[in-house]
């Protein structure tokens, strides 16, 4: 049987100055009163001018070539880029998804074309892209999905919808994962195809799913009748299972899926030391403990990606490991310290809390199900 090993990362002393000279932009950045740091930022803060900062100092598609606008700069640099964003709680909703997976994708698979047009635009932090995998009948059950494209001249003709697509409404493309080919019964997988679709083509309609929070970035998104051109299909027909299983290592084991409540665990820590609660802070030295185990496994998946290592089965076991250890954070400050949660309050503790109480529930849900994520260990350990 073989076994399944995460490389241990060291991070080299260059990206020490990197991190220094992020903290200062950030530094500055908030003091300005230009962003307001924010638990689960990588989706509920957006800001178009970040993003184009973003872009402007290089931190967008950071390892890739520089011919289509990227740094050609390590992973590991770019891990100290999005886990220092995270930890600050910046608005970075808007790139993210293009940067985190669509990128690599399209580097990967996409056309000489689609590489020219579409990544010099996303490394200026000026290009969104949304995921369009869940179905209203076919969330975690992915093959049951019922999303289709016929061919017609020079293009295809899409109709279907999809759900819990993140930031939507923000987005100016979606990679859709839809039938190029009826379904087989016997290999359900089998005949899919990835498009990029513009989601201001006619035909698309987007509709807000509100948190209760009142706050919006999860989308109901139809497509009646949209057309799409033929320069617009992403890989190989009939090869999107395969080439969306790849996108989704991306998607589930960056610093995102430990790091989305990291805000609040700092402030309660900060809470903790002025009190003097040993008590108190001898839990929350467990909470750190994990995260840094947790922010290693992450890195060395990080490692593995950059060498083109398979890693969906030790990502989605990240990506469970991590949900349960975000959605903890809340709990244990809601039993160490007396705090009322409000969005609405100045106090930074109960703002955090309430923001991180109110997010949660969604962080079973994006990136896979905790039950899906399981059953994909299983299945892969068994199978190794």
């Amino acid at each position: 049987m073989k076994t399944l090993e995460i490389p241990v990362v060291k991070l080299p002393k260059e990206t020490e100055e990197l991190r220094r000279e992020i903290r200062q932009f950030l530094k500055e950045e908030i003091e300005n009163g230009l962003i307001e740091t924010k638990c689960d930022c990588w989706l509920s803060g957006f800001s178009e001018d970040f993003s184009r900062k973003m872009g402007a100092r290089g931190w967008i598609g950071m390892t890739w070539p520089k011919k289509y606008g990227g740094g050609e700069r390590s992973s590991v640099e770019r891990y100290v880029v999005t886990e220092e964003m995270l930890a600050a709680g910046a608005p970075v909703s808007g790139h993210w998804i293009a940067d985190r997976q669509t990128g690599p994708l399209l580097l990967k698979y996409g056309t000489g074309e689609q590489k020219q047009f579409f990544l010099p635009r996303i490394a200026k932090g000026e290009c969104y892209f949304a995921i369009g995998l869940s179905e209203p009948n076919a969330g975690s059950d992915l093959a049951a999905l019922q999303a289709r494209a016929v061919k017609v001249d020079k293009g295809w003709i899409l109709n279907g919808s999809k759900i819990w697509t993140s930031g939507a409404h923000h987005a100016h493309y979606s990679i859709v994962l839809c039938r190029t080919t009826p379904m087989d019964p016997n290999n359900r997988h089998a005949g899919m195809s990835q498009l990029i679709v513009d989601l201001n083509a006619p035909g698309v309609t987007i509709r807000p799913i509100h948190l209760m929070t009142g706050e919006h970035h999860f989308n109901e998104v139809f497509f009646e009748d949209v057309f799409v051109p033929d320069g617009m299909v992403v890989g190989t027909l009939g090869n999107g299972w395969a080439q969306g299983m790849a996108e989704l290592a991306y998607e589930r084991s960056g610093p995102e899926r430990i790091l989305s409540t990291f805000p609040l665990l700092n402030e309660l820590t900060n809470v903790l030391i002025e009190k003097g609660d040993t008590k108190g802070l001898n839990k929350v030295s467990r909470l750190i403990s994990r995260l840094w185990t947790l922010r290693n496994m992450s890195l060395g998946i990080a490692r593995l990606l950059e060498e083109g290592v398979p890693s969906n089965i030790i990502a989605s076991l990240v990506k469970d490991m991590g949900t349960q250890f975000e959605q903890e954070i809340p709990e244990i400050t809601r039993l160490l310290v007396s705090a009322i949660p409000s969005t609405d309050s100045e106090n930074r503790l109960e703002r955090f809390l309430a923001q991180s109480i109110l997010q949660s529930p969604g962080f079973t849900l994006r990136g896979g199900t905790t039950e899906i994520l399981r059953g994909i260990v299983a299945k892969g350990v068994i199978n190794q």
